[in-house]
């Protein structure tokens, strides 16, 4: 079996935030929305149903505290999930906050402008701040 590597984009994309016990949690590097994705540490999957039943019940089960973390920590009205993969065909599942007044509300974060990237101190602040609402001591 092959070990998991993590595809070259979404590292280039992405901060690692922490590891939970299927996935990586990882801060996408655009300041416009509060931006997280899960990437489950198993190699060549590339669908939901690749993963096996029980790899997708913690998928669903981090998702979960996730999306609530995200939520308070951000006051967002809206959480948006989603896993279109088709730039990147590794499985990864986006968790993005939203709120009434964000840039192009209601419509979709991908595809709209240019990513403003993370000042590095304020990508690192955030990340710590979601990995200790998802993952506190």
């Amino acid at each position: 079996m092959r070990a998991f590597e993590l595809d070259p984009r979404l590292a280039a994309d992405t901060v690692a935030v922490g590891r939970l016990g299927l996935c990586e949690l990882r801060l996408m590097n655009d300041r416009r929305w509060p931006w997280v994705i899960l990437v489950p540490q198993r190699p060549d999957i590339t669908e939901f149903h690749d993963l096996t039943p029980l790899d997708q019940t913690m998928l669903t089960f981090e998702m979960g505290l996730v999306a609530k973390a995200l939520k308070a920590s951000t006051g967002a009205g809206k959480i948006n999930i989603g896993t279109l993969g088709n730039v990147v065909p590794m499985f990864h599942l986006h968790i993005v906050a939203r709120s009434a007044g964000d840039p192009n509300w209601p419509g979709p974060v991908w595809g709209f402008g240019a990513r403003q990237a993370y000042a590095d101190e304020d990508a690192k602040r955030f990340g710590e701040q979601i990995r200790q609402a998802v993952l506190p001591a």
